[in-house]
């Protein structure tokens, strides 16, 4: 019996296909590949918008000495640590929460998502109307009795009011993407569960949670991408203040860029935030991939 070869696409076809990807990767190439190159080699200058010199590796020697930006380095760790298990916690329960069957079930998917959709400056100026001296939560305090509360000037009290506003804008989106993965779990598996007689803890733990690796590998990679990248809720609620007790990396490379005038500096420090990224991705990869 004489075998059947399948037939080769033509040079033509697989050239068509390349015309297919060609736009995409031209704006991946002229907005990323070619930014952060360029972005590379301006860290090792000392650019200042009207002169530029070469000076090797000086902008990086001078981070192990600069006090802001270690301040702004541990304040990003800081921000990461307190936003990403509670927004990932929080994101999950209103997934949970919303993916049981009741009235009104859609109207709350609305309203919890509805943070995440809102321009960033909008949401940022209204928590920082709430936690202003005059605000809604300084006139709550002072109607059951107690004393007004400088909330963004305390510095023992700055970096929560942006972990709350945050907490609040992203938990909707992290619910949406939980949820997707919540609705992709087969019912037979709780089926079989309830006829082993597995109470609702345990099909949460040897069901749900197994299930949801995948999703919740990505919802993890992505929510540390996003903290490390902090800067709209730092800029509009307290400028990095009081003392630089909020001011974020992202907020540095701003800062040093387009008010200092330094910008091989702020690059370099864009070159270590990109790296520190690259680093918490891979080993993500590494160890959350494996074990999904």
């Amino acid at each position: 019996m004489p075998r059947l070869h399948k037939k080769k696409p033509s040079l033509e076809r697989q050239n068509i296909g390349y015309l297919f990807v060609l736009p995409s990767g031209v704006i991946y190439l002229v907005f990323i590949i070619i930014p952060v190159i360029w972005t590379a080699v301006m860290s090792m200058t000392d650019y200042n918008l009207t002169t530029s010199s070469f000076v090797g590796l000086h902008n990086y020697a001078t981070m192990l000495y600069d006090r802001v930006f270690q301040k702004a380095l541990w304040n990003t760790v800081r921000y990461t640590l307190l936003t990403l298990l509670p927004s990932l916690a929080i994101g999950l329960a209103l997934a949970l929460l919303i993916n049981r069957k009741f009235l009104g079930r859609g109207l709350f998917r609305a309203v919890f998502y509805m943070p995440h959709i809102l321009s960033l400056v909008v949401a940022s100026l209204a928590w920082n109307y709430i936690f202003s001296e005059v605000g809604i939560l300084n006139q709550l305090i002072r109607g059951l009795g107690g004393a007004r509360i400088s909330w963004l000037t305390n510095p023992n009290l700055s970096m929560f009011c942006i972990v709350v506003a945050s907490l609040w804008m992203v938990c909707g989106h992290y619910m949406i993407l939980f949820l997707s993965g919540l609705q992709a779990i087969p019912e037979y598996l709780y089926e079989a569960a309830s006829i082993d007689g597995a109470n609702a803890w345990v099909k949460f733990f040897r069901v749900t949670l197994p299930m949801l690796a995948p999703t919740t590998f990505f919802v993890f990679i992505t929510a540390c991408i996003n903290s490390f990248q902090v800067f709209g809720q730092v800029y509009i609620m307290t400028g990095g203040g009081p003392g630089n007790t909020t001011t974020t990396l992202a907020h540095q490379i701003y800062l040093n860029a387009f008010q200092y005038g330094k910008m091989g500096y702020a690059s370099a420090i864009a070159v270590v935030l990109m790296v520190i990224i690259l680093i918490i991705t891979a080993i993500n990869y590494r160890f959350g991939n494996g074990k999904e």
